[in-house]
């Protein structure tokens, strides 16, 4: 059995212990990334492929004779075409629950830069700033206590309650919003209502049909004026143009982003414009923490694992 990964940069293999995906074919061809172009060729002959970002559209499964097996090196799946693979009987197996901690820690910290503008008072330590006060401490950046404030999460799967937790710890009243399954849970905020109470905003949710640019103008206009926005989710939930004309006007309070809807951006990304306050954005790195990487690869290799036994 030979297995093909398509793009090990993602995961940077040489931090983990990668024993159990060694072992488990009996041939791997590693790349560190693959083109478009370069796709078809690398899986022609392939019976497992793993692939983190690189698209598997229907030609290119088509035309995968041998193959058996997709493994998504994360959680979403939507650079599968599922229907192809379906079709031909190939299992597409992800993996979920590995980012937990670590996406739930870079929330918090997202959170508490807008918060306490910590990088902004740091950045004015660096310049001199400090040295140059009249007296002992600075208050250019406005801080906002988080203690007593509303915390809104969109989406409570094992991520949003992480959040929910760690935001509780920190003294926030949370709400959750309904869901957009349709299903009524108790407890459970309808969204405007949500909006115009809460100071602050995380999305956890998916990226579906129902949630494709959800945060758009009319969302933004509806949140509470001075509140926080922040993302951890899915670049494709927000409308970022309208987020940037959101910031710009002054009715937000910030926003912290760790994704955008292309990634990597394009220098004229509508969010990378100099010229936006209060924005932070850090590059799609939530996840990245060593023990996260480990739990996901440890996952694909456990789907490999279970998929051979079964078979």
């Amino acid at each position: 059995m030979r297995g093909v990964f398509l793009d090990t940069l993602t995961m940077k293999l040489e931090e983990l212990d990668a024993s159990g995906l060694e072992q488990s074919l009996d041939q791997w061809d590693l790349y560190e990334t693959t083109t478009p172009q370069q796709t078809a060729a690398r899986i022609a002959d392939a019976d497992v492929v793993i692939t983190n970002k690189v698209v598997l559209d229907r030609a290119l499964i088509e035309n995968a004779p041998n193959l058996k097996l997709i493994c998504v090196c994360a959680t979403g799946t939507n650079n599968i075409d599922l229907d192809a693979a379906a079709e031909k009987n190939i299992p597409v197996k992800n993996v979920t629950g590995y980012t937990g901690s670590s996406l739930a820690q870079h929330t918090i910290a997202l959170l508490l830069a807008l918060a306490t503008r910590w990088h902004l008072y740091s950045e004015d330590v660096r310049k001199g700033e400090w040295s140059q006060s009249p007296i002992f401490c600075r208050l250019d950046h406005p801080v906002m206590e988080l203690a007593g404030k509303k915390l809104g999460i969109i989406g409570y799967g094992d991520l949003g309650q992480k959040v929910a937790g760690l935001g509780e710890a920190l003294g926030m009243e949370v709400l959750l919003a309904e869901s957009f399954t349709g299903e009524q849970k108790a407890g459970r905020t309808p969204l405007p209502q949500l909006l115009a109470e809460t100071d602050v905003i995380s999305l956890h949710c998916p990226l579906t049909q129902e949630t494709d640019k959800l945060v758009d103008s009319a969302f933004l206009d509806a949140m509470k004026p001075g509140a926080f926005l922040i993302n951890t989710a899915r670049g494709g939930l927000v409308d970022e143009a309208a987020l940037a004309a959101a910031l710009r006007s002054g009715h937000l309070g910030g926003a912290a982003l760790d994704v955008l809807s292309v990634e990597p951006p394009p220098a004229d990304h509508p969010l990378l414009a100099g010229d936006i306050p209060n924005l932070i954005i850090t590059p799609h790195n939530a996840w990245i923490s060593r023990e996260s990487r480990q739990r996901l690869l440890d996952g694909v290799v456990e789907n490999i694992r279970s998929w051979g036994k079964s078979g």
